[in-house]
């Protein structure tokens, strides 16, 4: 179990294989109510499933880092796209199975829209 004061957590949503790299990684927890910070996605994974996980897991004050594969990213779009807060960050990984695809990114692209090319000389 986690304690808070040490620390904040990293969460996954994400396939079975994205999730067991980061579980050997060390970041699997449980919180005091006994909820997990990650979630196996599967072909038979609704997306109200996957929608209400990453509900949770944007107000839980035990995360300050939510990582979900891009094409699991792509089902809740429409979350992703409406989710304004800073803490917790939500960034957008590859899979084994399915590249990284900078323009599906819809936080990169929020991002880009932050600067023009004069802030960078």
């Amino acid at each position: 179990m986690t304690d808070v004061k040490g620390g904040k957590l990293l969460a996954v949503i994400g396939d079975q294989d994205t999730c067991t790299g980061f579980l050997l990684g060390g970041i699997g927890e449980l919180n005091s109510k006994r909820q997990p910070n990650f979630m196996v996605v599967d072909k038979d994974t609704s997306v109200g499933d996957i929608e209400e996980t990453f509900k949770s897991f944007t107000n839980r004050n035990d995360i300050a880092v939510v990582l979900i594969n891009q094409h699991i990213a792509e089902i809740i779009r429409h979350l992703l796209d409406s989710y304004t807060k800073a803490m917790p960050a939500v960034l957008e990984i590859p899979s084994k199975d399915h590249p990284y695809d900078p323009s599906k990114d819809s936080i990169l692209r929020r991002a880009k829209g932050l600067f023009s090319a004069e802030d960078f000389r």
